[in-house]
């Protein structure tokens, strides 16, 4: 079991649950279930082996538990603002930066090889299948409990977020408008990289190609793209305003 684990893992079983506690905050009740969270679909192509199926538990269970916390937090604000706030809180860019600050690429399984991950959002997605297998270990209530210690109040600063701008896309066409210029957003490349379709998507300000974003999703590069234009463009954003 022990050399099983180390070929799995590339560390020994006691190293990794070390790492794994640590992390946690507590010792896991069922190894094999944080294993299957930790594990990216680059290096397991089996639905039983991968994480995909904890990612969607997990999703579901943090956006209830974001939700009730800022329902409690904020009880005289509207749906709109408690949507928005949510999805701040919630974003792929933020969940993955969270999951680099908590350690969790240092465990996670994936082929380190593929250049095209270096892009993506897999370790905020490995967080919500971890969230997914914490549910299954521990339950709904200590597990409202630990997203409340390691990940809201840790990492999820209410009172930046409510000033952040997440939404560039919104942002650039506001500004493209009140300039009388024409913003679009154009699928420029479409291919497979390791049996995912990656998109590369142009941000294309009165016709010319201001940014690209790529991801495995039209809508993730897109928001690359525009974030990618927001940064480039700077203080013209902020000079029309």
């Amino acid at each position: 079991m022990l050399s099983f684990l180390k070929r799995l893992l590339g560390f020994s079983s006691t190293d990794f649950s070390k790492e794994l506690a640590h992390l946690l905050g507590y010792h896991p009740g069922s190894l094999h279930l944080y294993i299957t969270a930790l594990t990216h679909r680059s290096v397991s192509e089996s639905t039983d082996a991968n994480n995909e199926r904890l990612e969607y538990l997990g999703d579901a269970i943090l956006s209830a538990l974001v939700a009730d916390y800022l329902f409690k937090r904020y009880p005289y604000r509207g749906e709109g603002y408690l949507t928005e706030m949510r999805s701040k809180m919630v974003n792929r860019q933020q969940l993955n930066e969270i999951a680099l600050r908590m350690g969790l690429k240092k465990i996670t399984r994936y082929n380190r090889t593929d250049s095209s991950l270096r892009i993506s959002h897999i370790f905020g997605n490995t967080l919500e299948a971890l969230i997914g297998a914490v549910y299954l270990d521990i339950g709904y209530r200590r597990t409202e409990k630990w997203v409340l210690k390691k990940i809201i109040m840790p990492h999820m600063f209410v009172d930046d977020l409510e000033t952040l701008e997440i939404n560039h896309k919104n942002k650039l066409y506001g500004w493209a408008n009140r300039n009388g210029s024409v913003l679009e957003f154009e699928t420029i490349e479409e291919k497979m990289e390791n049996g995912r379709r990656l998109f590369t998507v142009a941000a294309l300000l009165n016709g010319e190609n201001l940014a690209i974003g790529k991801a495995f999703n039209k809508k993730d590069a897109s928001q690359l793209a525009a974030q990618a234009a927001v940064e480039k463009l700077g203080n013209r954003l902020n000079d029309s305003a």
